[in-house]
């Protein structure tokens, strides 16, 4: 196969070449001549055995080519857009892929309500450890028992102790519903040391609250590298062989946050191995802009696969390297462009072997919510 880089891009006007990459759904072409984009060029060098030269006639290397291109991420683009066509599946650009195609796959989650049939108790705020102790037992265990706020005595084990332990999210939840009342700090304190202490503590703050508002148990997620771990409305801690399990772990990523990859991914993991479905929040309003997102990917169909001349594409993949940063408002961006095509987002994720792993994210509704939430699964193409 031989390629041409004319000094801006590669293409070539051999009629060999063209009936096979038409064939295998590469590059574009225009008036017989087929142009391709750098990843397509350095998949058919790398994999295929093509001869690519310059106007002079030179032969390019791998990295004669690639140092031509001033794309971002080139390496880690051609890494997932390599890994995706040794699948035999298709990919393509995504500025070529226009319209809406209906494929994205979202889930609902019902809205209850928070009802605290509580009485008005006090309690004190350790500030070093942002952990209010109630020390009245009745009301101790009414929180635990009935409501699931605060921990009595020890975790799976309530009879070992008599205080109520709760987190300073708990903490300002029930003084926010009037129920709660401090002897030695006021609510605007407790918030304020939280703030000092918890990087985006409000943001966090409020996704707990929605959910808890919604009726849910939020409890903290620090065993799976999460903010919360979540359960359905009607919950209660229960004991021994009969204690009750998680299904759920949520993370907070504010549009103004951002997380380097491989801690990201490991979150996932982790929610992941242990067979818990993993909530990604995204909370606030950040600016109305589509995102970026690499290529149109088409997946199988039955026992054949879907291709760009026939079907339409599955997802759209945003591509990354383990070491880079993924940043909030980015995300947040990237996904609103997949929603206005009506397509999921795949994570494809090129690590220092150039093994790529997939994170497939869709979006959910929580009843009522102002913010915006996605459930993350890994995926095996």
């Amino acid at each position: 196969m031989e390629l041409l880089w004319d000094g801006k891009e590669v293409k070539t006007d051999d009629a060999q070449s063209i009936t096979s990459l038409v064939k295998g759904c590469y590059g574009e072409n225009k008036k017989g001549v087929i142009f391709l984009e750098p990843e397509e060029a350095l998949y058919l060098m790398d994999v295929r055995g093509a001869n690519c030269v310059d106007s002079k006639g030179k032969e390019l290397s791998f990295n004669g080519l690639a140092s031509k291109f001033k794309k971002k991420k080139l390496l880690a683009r051609y890494l997932t857009y390599k890994d995706w066509r040794d699948r035999g599946l298709f990919i393509r650009p995504e500025g070529e892929e226009k319209g809406r195609y209906g494929r994205s796959v979202s889930g609902g989650y019902k809205r209850g309500k928070l009802v605290l049939d509580v009485p008005l108790f006090g309690g004190v705020f350790f500030k070093d450890d942002l952990i209010s102790i109630v020390d009245d037992v009745e009301v101790g265990s009414l929180l635990y028992n009935e409501y699931w706020l605060g921990q009595m005595g020890t975790y799976k084990a309530a009879h070992r102790g008599s205080i109520s332990k709760l987190d300073v999210f708990e903490t300002l939840l029930l003084l926010d519903k009037g129920k709660l009342e401090l002897s030695n700090v006021k609510t605007k304190e407790v918030f304020s040391e939280a703030k000092k202490r918890i990087d985006y503590f409000e943001d966090i703050y409020n996704v707990y609250s929605e959910w808890r508002e919604a009726g849910y148990i939020v409890k903290t997620g620090f065993k799976f590298g999460t903010h919360f771990r979540i359960y359905f409305p009607g919950a209660k801690p229960g004991g021994g062989k009969e204690w009750t399990h998680s299904k759920h772990v949520l993370h907070v990523f504010p549009r103004k946050s951002s997380l380097i990859i491989s801690e990201w991914a490991r979150a996932i993991r982790v929610a992941h191995s242990v067979k818990k479905t993993f909530i990604l929040a995204i909370p606030g309003k950040g600016r109305v802009k589509k995102g970026d997102v690499d290529f149109a990917l088409y997946h199988r169909k039955g026992q054949g696969v879907e291709n760009p001349k026939d079907g339409k594409p599955s997802f759209l993949m945003l591509s990354l390297s383990e070491d880079e940063y993924l940043g909030g408002e980015g995300l947040a961006s990237s996904l609103k462009t997949c929603a206005e095509r009506e397509l999921d987002l795949l994570l494809a994720i090129a690590d220092r072997e150039s093994s790529v792993t997939y994170y497939l994210i869709k979006k959910i509704e929580l009843s009522g919510s102002k913010y915006e939430y996605y459930e993350i699964e890994w995926m095996q193409p």
